[in-house]
């Protein structure tokens, strides 16, 4: 039997990857209804999202942290927080979801430098582990369990 028909079985959704120049890979999204690209980044302890694009995404509650970011050469940047959101990645959903917002312009201006193009926010192990995820680098796929929410 197949991968993704076991995963299936186990109430996982597959989202497609794509490979940029850097080797990163690359997932489409949507935040409270906005569409979005970010890097799946497996290192990362939190998902987070470029500070400027706070009204784009309709981010909610964003609120001051006194937490300092590190990662990907820049170290100490202030951040912020914004609480109660909204993800979905393809068939996938995660209400009350928590982003950490910071300035992205260290990222993006390393993918532009590798002739990649410019992404919103990443995705970090915050989500793979709500999502029990599984990634297939072969089949460049991601796979999220479904959440179980009771109203």
């Amino acid at each position: 039997m197949k991968l993704k028909n076991i995963l299936f079985r186990k109430r996982y959704t597959k989202i497609k990857l794509k490979k940029i120049n850097t080797n990163h890979f690359v997932l489409k999204l949507t935040i409270n209804g906005v569409k979005g690209k970010f890097i799946l980044d497996t290192g990362a302890s939190n998902s987070c999202i470029d500070a400027t694009l706070i009204q784009k995404f309709k981010l909610k509650n964003v609120e001051d942290s006194e937490t300092k970011a590190a990662g990907a050469g820049a170290t100490g940047m202030e951040t912020k927080v914004s609480l109660k959101n909204s993800l979905e990645i393809n068939k996938w959903e995660y209400f009350n979801f928590t982003l950490i917002l910071l300035d992205f312009s260290h990222v993006n201006n390393a993918l532009t430098e590798h002739n990649s193009k410019k992404v919103q926010g990443i995705i970090g192990a915050d989500i793979l582990e709500k999502g029990a995820a599984i990634i297939d680098y072969k089949k460049k796929c991601l796979y999220l369990k479904k959440l179980i929410y009771k109203y």
